[in-house]
């Protein structure tokens, strides 16, 4: 695992996979409680770290940091964005209902506080569609039990910072082509979030993944990496005839 130094001295861990030369570099931001390992499946696609045209993939908290970074100062080295299962704020207030009421929200934050092993342990088997089959029971085993490596204090502090944050008034000034990845049945966030995602991104559409609860590239895989090829073959196209004015 390498580690670079950000500008204000914060050390961000990250693994480099692949390094085929013109290929689309494709940028894999993990959620709350994983880590690189959970996106094994998408080793497949591997390619250069190049962070120029690439395409940022954010999975649940790693898409609140890829809208804060496409709404920033590095927006231009993106080519475009895939969300997956997401919402532009955790909490729910009384004029906002996509994300987790706050009763939910309260019940987490004393179950990270308090048990930790244990929330986190059943967080990884919750991000799989429910009742979990036979086929994901060992990945969803291993997702619970990579979640109880975390460090509580840690999780605790990114946690409490997640649920402070609303994006909402970012997303219109995000004009990056937006692929909002739904996993059908998420017991996190609904196909209504994915249609406020789609209404509220200037380039965005939704695919919906019958399949899937909250981790669509872990429970279908192989869609989930062609649709992301897909995308990526779809922007590389656009770029192409830009450049070219045919």
């Amino acid at each position: 695992m390498d580690v670079f130094t950000a500008s204000d001295g914060t050390r961000i861990a990250y693994r480099d996979s692949g390094g085929a030369a013109g290929r689309t570099p494709i940028v894999l931001l993990h959620g709350l409680m994983a880590h690189s390992g959970f996106f094994a499946a998408q080793d497949a696609l591997a390619d250069a770290l190049g962070l120029q045209g690439a395409i940022g993939v954010g999975w649940s908290l790693g898409a609140t940091v890829l809208w804060h970074v496409l709404a920033g100062a590095a927006a231009g080295r993106f080519a475009g964005a895939v969300v997956v299962d997401m919402t532009a704020r955790v909490k729910n207030d009384a004029e906002w209902d996509l994300g987790l009421s706050p009763e939910a929200v309260a019940a987490r934050s004393a179950a990270i506080a308090g048990d930790y092993e244990g929330f986190a342990l059943s967080a990884g088997q919750a991000i799989f569609a429910q009742p979990v089959t036979a086929e994901h029971r060992g990945l969803a085993d291993w997702a619970a039990g990579e979640f109880a490596k975390g460090d509580a204090a840690a999780m605790a502090s990114v946690w409490a910072s997640l649920i402070r944050q609303d994006v909402r008034g970012l997303l219109e000034g995000i004009s990056h082509p937006t692929l909002i990845v739904h996993g059908a049945q998420s017991n996190l966030y609904g196909e209504d979030n994915a249609d406020h995602l789609v209404a509220a991104l200037p380039h965005a559409r939704a695919v919906r993944f019958e399949k899937s609860g909250h981790a669509p590239h872990l429970e279908e895989p192989e869609l989930f990496n062609a649709t992301l090829k897909d995308f990526a073959d779809g922007l590389s196209l656009a770029r192409s005839t830009q450049t070219t004015g045919i």
